[in-house]
């Protein structure tokens, strides 16, 4: 399964756009910081790697919100 790289602006809305697509690991995560780094500092989006079956699964990851853990730590 490969590695997506998106740019994700919350506001006005949520907005996905697929930037790269990567099959190892160690590609994507040395290119997503490479992108963090080159970021504006007043940018109004911010990059995110997802591993995921397709472009579909990965967007339907990103989009789902997840609901924070209120357990204390073990």
């Amino acid at each position: 399964m490969p590695y997506y790289i998106y740019r994700v602006t919350e506001q006005p809305i949520k907005m996905l756009s697929k930037l790269e697509q990567h099959d190892t690991y160690r590609d994507a995560a040395a290119r997503t910081k490479q992108l963090r780094i080159e970021m504006p500092s007043e940018a109004e989006y911010i990059i995110k790697m997802i591993f995921a079956e397709n472009e579909f699964n990965a967007e339907d990851l990103l989009n789902q919100v997840r609901e924070p853990n209120l357990e204390p730590d073990d």
